[in-house]
């Protein structure tokens, strides 16, 4: 598993590269990689933080497991590359955007656009087995991206921590909501998406936030 080549994000995790869970998940990883068919590409596994450097970051929005299907994950929480049919969630994401800000997409599920501008698209697990989901959970890749929602947490003000679904809220329950905003709802997915994901208004929310804090707002346009 190649090392994490983005400056800012390696001094940071540098402390978890040596420790004993670390270790263990790395050459669990490596051996699925060299058995398995797994996903992302081995090069994208660490794909939000090479794109979002931890002094960039603005939002974050929490996932689950990368995409389990062929060609669709691509190291970014909720992404799939340009080309690859959009999936479900992604669908209810684009139309609650359109709902809330106008702003249209149906066909680009690439959303490495909003990651450059400081959108952290952080996967809990950021490796899966083909056609099994949640098959590298409890490994140690929870433990490594806990840390990084706690640095971000810590040692930051004025960020917009996105949590959809209960996993995303259980996983963000520390997170210092005096120095952040953190958003709330359902899970964008189908089964749960009318349970108080649409209408949630996410994306005007962090928009208003940050333009508060002083920051940039996101063009969410792909």
């Amino acid at each position: 598993m190649q090392w994490i080549k983005e400056d800012t994000w390696a001094g940071i995790l540098h402390t978890q590269k040596d420790q004993k869970y670390f270790r263990e998940l790395q050459d669990f990883v490596d051996l699925q990689y060299q058995t398995k068919i797994v996903y992302p590409k081995q090069e994208d596994i660490f794909n939000a933080l090479e794109l979002t450097p931890f002094d960039k970051v603005k939002v974050v929005i929490l996932g689950q497991d990368p995409y389990h299907g062929e060609f669709q994950a691509n190291g970014l929480s909720f992404s799939v590359n340009k080309g690859v049919k959009v999936p479900p969630s992604l669908v209810n994401i684009f139309k609650e955007m359109d709902s809330d800000i106008g702003v249209r997409n149906l066909l680009n599920g690439d959303l490495s656009p909003w990651a450059k501008q400081g959108v952290l698209l952080l996967n809990a697990t950021l490796t899966v087995e083909q056609k099994s989901p949640g098959s590298h959970q409890n490994r140690g890749w929870e433990t490594f991206t806990d840390y990084i929602i706690e640095e971000l947490s810590a040692k930051t003000e004025g960020l917009v921590f996105v949590l959809w679904g209960s996993y995303a809220q259980k996983k963000g329950k520390n997170i210092n909501s005096q120095k952040h905003l953190v958003i709330k709802s359902a899970h964008p997915s189908p089964l749960s998406v009318y349970r108080g994901f649409y209408g949630s208004k996410p994306f005007s929310q962090i928009n208003s936030y940050l333009s508060s804090q002083g920051k940039k707002i996101i063009d969410w346009k792909l």
